[in-house]
């Protein structure tokens, strides 16, 4: 009896309950991160997608059906007619060619300028380096409408109102704070080891920037260059303030004057197609540069 009752206690003792499923600890916590993950996701692509496919019925609609009620009867009356009508506008079709020019001369200017500058603020020691970092950070935060008018007299006194360049030369100074913060960050994260190395072999500063650190920095630099396109492509007010030719007018600029009728009538359905063409760069830009601008973003979050 007494060696029966030793033996319960040491099976007691040395044994463990079977583990029901969906009893484990690290399990369920992988589980219930999952579904929060799958959950997250949705609700983010809900966020996003819906207004973009929103946009892209609209642009298909008559205006008629656009400044109505939404209503399922004539939910799917899709026509092709406010694209035609928007290929017929000529000016239309030269303010997206001067978009594209000042956009992209803007993110390439913005990305070569701010890739040198982040290589100084990283890489080389001179007296006032933090200080005159922290003056370029602090300009971030001026919102350029603040300083607009004597933007603009600046500009008119250089003979650079109603031009594509005095536009490029303004978009680049709006946005070469962020590229240097981004480029300087990108060029801390690289090993000092790898320049040591690069100069004994008898590589120069310029041949090293371009042929050794160059294929690092591919993040920051499509980070630079997007950001930069998408805030030119998209900026209305300084275009409207800095052109005055027509003929000089970019995307926004001529979205806005989609009208025709009496007393300023807003042609919506044109209005609706010319603004789902002013997304098509943006995302085919984003989508092919995402993963580059993913990373970019994250170097800058966690380097200092």
């Amino acid at each position: 009896m007494a060696a029966t009752t030793t033996t319960a206690r040491t099976v007691r003792r040395g044994t463990r309950a079977p583990a029901t499923p969906g009893s484990s600890g690290p399990e369920r916590d992988t589980h219930v991160k999952r579904v929060l993950y799958v959950v997250g996701g949705a609700g983010a692509l809900l966020v996003f997608a819906v207004p973009l496919v929103f946009a892209l019925v609209r642009s298909v609609q008559p205006g008629d059906v656009i400044v109505s009620a939404p209503h399922a009867s004539t939910f799917f009356h899709w026509t092709w007619e406010n694209f035609s009508g928007l290929g017929a506008q000529g000016p239309l079709r030269r303010s997206i060619i001067n978009s594209l020019v000042v956009s992209l001369s803007t993110a390439a200017l913005t990305t070569v300028l701010a890739t040198l500058a982040g290589y100084g603020f990283a890489k080389f020691r001179f007296h006032g380096r933090g200080l005159l970092f922290g003056l370029i950070l602090l300009t971030m935060m001026v919102p350029f409408q603040a300083i607009l008018t004597p933007l603009y007299l600046q500009l008119n006194t250089m003979g650079l109102t109603d031009s594509l360049l005095g536009l490029v030369l303004f978009y680049t100074t709006v946005n070469l704070p962020f590229g240097v913060f981004v480029m300087r960050n990108a060029f801390a994260a690289v090993p000092t080891e790898l320049e040591d190395s690069a100069h004994v072999d008898g590589c120069g500063t310029l041949r090293l920037l371009v042929s050794v650190l160059r294929p690092l920095i591919v993040p920051g630099a499509a980070t630079a260059a997007l950001y930069a396109f998408l805030a030119s492509w998209t900026e209305f007010l300084g275009a409207l303030t800095f052109l005055t030719d027509q003929d000089l007018y970019t995307l926004p600029i001529s979205l806005v004057n989609l009208q025709e009728g009496t007393y300023g009538e807003v042609n919506f359905g044109l209005l609706a197609a010319g603004a789902v063409v002013a997304m098509i760069p943006c995302v085919v830009l984003y989508v092919a540069l995402q993963r580059f601008y993913v990373a970019g973003l994250a170097s800058g979050s966690v380097k200092g």
